[in-house]
């Protein structure tokens, strides 16, 4: 018994920080408000409850309006982290419990408000970029955040990069450690290349502006089923009217490898390799307006990189505007503005096939072909649940319901 009992201890001393971390953490995960016969509180939902919910004004005082979001875990700790960008600038927001969600402090913009500012993360370090008059690269040291004893505290920025006025929005390879700074003064619009090797003196890499204005990008490395460019770092561009295809293994040498268009484009806005790489999931952020159409997104074959394909439309079952959306696993998360988050199963892509399983509508007011509501979802956090930085409303945390 004696025997037993000490090997028990020593199982028990084994065991990682984290993986106590883990097991408090489900734990303390529960819902404010389950959605419930077709409702979370008063927000429709299917499937998905709602964590916590956090208001603009609570996030940065009045006349605050909502836009980018994204996420970022503390491997020394593992606590979660909400990055909610605004016009102002941007709020750090502890949401590891996030009924007891803490506010930690707030980054002002760099230079003027603008309703476009956006963030990506990349070795802990937070880039902030905005369509504000000169407001350059915000370059924010995340660790700080677990210094903060007497939140909320006002924030400066740790360094700052001014190779460019203004960007509509930013990509990060996390593989290659290079940024892309989007819609810049620079390259007429085109992809801005920065080596982030070291985050707080990073250095200009070049660009490309062949293809003009870039909306938005998405940057891998590549290991898809073109064999030709396995290994090489590919840039797929949101180019306003089209969609390019671009070899930046060199920076010094980008070159394009092919573009598509399709059928009543109203403004190629973003979109999103699946896991496979085999297709590309595309938004359009003005056919819902200007075609007459229910939200549709546009789904390519890119097997061939040098000869990518149109593959089908999907339409949703709203006409709200899709805005940004992403891939985990099986499943596309599409921040569809009145329509709040929509869930959407692509495993059957390749039968032409997607099928909504899930929502979440953190705009109840209606799903009209308007620009309110969920602006960006991030579903990437390890404890599965799931960020939403809406235009009106601020940050909600959702999560998939318990069976």
């Amino acid at each position: 018994m004696k025997k037993m009992l000490l090997l028990l201890i020593l199982v028990a001393l084994s065991c990682s920080k984290k993986d106590v971390f883990e097991a408090d953490r489900q734990i303390i995960i529960n819902p404010v408000a389950k959605c419930e016969n077709g409702f979370a509180g008063e927000y429709p939902c299917n499937d998905y409850d709602l964590l916590t919910h956090i208001s603009l004004e609570e996030i940065a005082g009045e006349n605050t309006v909502g836009n980018d979001s994204w996420g970022w875990v503390d491997p020394s700790t593992n606590k979660e982290y909400a990055l909610i960008a605004t016009n102002k600038g941007v709020s750090f927001i502890d949401i590891t419990d996030p009924a007891k969600a803490i506010i930690l402090g707030f980054l002002k913009t760099r230079t003027e408000n603008s309703s476009w500012r956006d963030i990506k993360v990349y070795k802990n370090v937070a880039y902030i970029v905005s369509e504000a008059n000169d407001h350059g690269m915000q370059i924010f040291n995340l660790s700080r955040l677990e210094e903060v004893t007497n939140p909320p505290v006002e924030f400066t920025a740790d360094r700052e990069y001014t190779g460019f006025g203004s960007a509509h929005n930013i990509v990060i390879n996390e593989e290659s450690g290079f940024a892309y700074a989007v819609g810049t003064k620079t390259f007429a619009g085109g992809p801005h290349f920065i080596d982030l090797t070291n985050p707080f003196e990073v250095v200009a890499a070049g660009g490309f502006e062949q293809s003009a204005y870039s909306h938005d990008a998405q940057v891998v490395t590549y290991n898809g089923p073109d064999l030709d460019y396995t290994g090489k770092e590919i840039l797929i561009g949101s180019n306003e009217n089209e969609v390019v295809i671009v070899d930046v293994t060199d920076k010094e040498n980008p070159v394009k490898i092919s573009a598509i268009s399709y059928s009543n484009i109203g403004y190629t806005h973003q979109g999103w390799f699946t896991e496979d790489s085999k297709y590309f999931i595309l938004g359009d952020e003005l056919d819902e307006r200007d075609k007459g159409v229910n939200t549709r997104t546009i789904i390519f074959d890119f097997t061939d990189l040098d000869n990518p394909i149109f593959h089908f439309d999907y339409l949703g079952k709203s006409a709200a505007i899709d805005h940004n959306g992403y891939v985990k696993g099986n499943l596309f998360f599409q921040a569809n503005y009145t329509a709040g988050v929509r869930i959407i199963d692509i495993s059957d892509i390749a039968n032409k096939s997607f099928t909504e399983i899930g929502f979440f509508d953190t705009y109840p007011d209606n799903d009209n072909t308007a620009f309110n509501g969920a602006w960006n979802v991030y579903p990437y956090l390890p404890s599965g649940n799931i960020i939403i930085s809406d235009i009106n409303r601020g940050l909600f945390v959702i999560r998939k319901s318990k069976s």
